[in-house]
């Protein structure tokens, strides 16, 4: 903290901005606040300095929104744990808030006017949707979760993600100090513990297997506990549907999954080019491909790669029908968009979880020649301020 930098300030809150705070001002400097809405009077003390603005966390409300509610996660907030960082908003209230972020994100990075809301996942409940959580070891052997940015826990697992019971029995000392505990509840109602550590790349199973069940319509997967399948335990199926309802009828021959993990999207995209046509899924993860080898053994039109996608694409001597991405939270960049202009690829659908660099991709995208036909936005991690989106572009 800067010496110029006060300890507490009174703020009253403009927009939500991208990252789960809202934009303030103290004699001409921004400051971001955690844990408001916008056009709330607040009380923040200043957490974080940087030459051009501050960070800062609420206090004390004094003029509260009309949208503020008690919060749905008990060991959220200031002082508490960062896993819910809008458990004190209204659910549908912050799917609006999600939206005029996300727009904002397309309007300055993507040069791109769009206008929405977060959609529900599922059946839209705001508590108890997360099936996958990776819980930290502190030197005192308990599990929890660490406080917003910073290496100390919250030993209470209450979380208002997660379904009642699913952390039962973790709690106390009975880890190893520095330890991971990954807990995932299977689509077969399996729950899995795993325990990591830095010694041990695979790590060992403490309840149920290494593998849980996920499934998908009428397939199955079988995911390590340590993997990844998407948390929201709708959103696989969520984005299946969108994928398969963009890629349909549109008679490709050829589909390219990139970013694929087990290859949920590759299931998809096998259906849309049939038993002639031809799949390529790449993962960087050797799990993964695992993963998918063995849940896509019956499409024989899918090859399953293990490489970056930048050499995969390299590799590739023919242009796809359509192109597939789910990048990290990163995002897919210039590099791997250029590829995909390069190779002709006339329809990309476009997956991010993160509205900058989504909103940076879909800029990428326009300026080689891309039109965006469709955005939608999911709110995929109610409580908290993380989005998912996907985009159909074409040329």
């Amino acid at each position: 903290m800067g010496e110029d930098s006060p300890a507490e300030l009174v703020l009253r809150t403009g927009a939500a901005a991208n990252g789960g705070s809202c934009v303030a001002r103290h004699e001409g400097r921004v400051v971001f606040v955690r844990y408001a809405l916008p056009d709330e009077l607040v009380r923040v003390r200043v957490t974080g300095d940087r030459e051009s603005y501050w960070h800062a966390e609420t206090l004390e409300v004094l003029e509260p929104s009309p949208h503020r509610i008690d919060s749905l996660c008990s060991i959220a907030g200031v002082d508490g744990a960062g896993c819910c960082d809008l458990a004190f908003a209204d659910p549908a209230f912050v799917r609006e808030l999600k939206g005029q972020v996300v727009a904002n994100q397309l309007a300055r990075l993507g040069d791109y006017t769009w206008a929405g809301l977060a959609e529900p996942v599922g059946d839209g409940a705001a508590r108890g949707w997360r099936t996958r959580v990776r819980l930290a070891v502190g030197a005192d052997g308990r599990a929890g979760f660490h406080r917003y940015h910073s290496s100390e826990l919250v030993t209470e697992l209450r979380c208002g993600q997660l379904p009642d019971g699913m952390l039962d029995g973790l709690d106390g000392p009975r880890w190893r100090p520095g330890d991971q505990v990954h807990v995932v509840l299977g689509d077969d109602g399996t729950r899995h513990v795993v325990c990591t550590n830095r010694q041990q790349r695979r790590g060992h199973s403490v309840e149920g297997g290494y593998d849980a069940v996920q499934r998908v319509g009428q397939r199955e997967w079988r995911v390590p506990a340590t993997g990844f399948w998407q948390s929201h335990r709708d959103a696989a199926a969520t984005y299946s549907a969108v994928v398969a309802g963009w890629s349909k009828d549109i008679g490709a021959t050829t589909a390219w999954d990139l970013y694929g993990g087990a290859g949920l999207f590759a299931a998809v995209l096998a259906e849309a080019v049939g038993e002639s046509g031809r799949v390529l899924t790449v993962d960087t993860s050797r799990a993964a491909s695992r993963a998918a080898t063995a849940a896509l053994a019956d499409l024989p039109q899918v090859d399953v790669v293990t490489d970056s996608v930048r050499r995969a694409l390299g590799a590739q001597r023919g242009p796809a029908d359509i192109a597939v991405l789910d990048p990290p939270r990163s995002g897919a960049g210039r590099e791997v968009v250029d590829l995909l202009a390069e190779a002709g690829v006339p329809r990309v659908i476009h997956v991010g979880c993160e509205a900058a660099a989504f909103a940076r991709d879909v800029g990428l995208y326009q300026r080689r020649g891309y039109t965006v036909e469709q955005i939608r936005v999911f709110d995929s991690f109610p409580l908290t301020h993380h989005i998912e989106c996907i985009a159909l572009l074409t040329r």
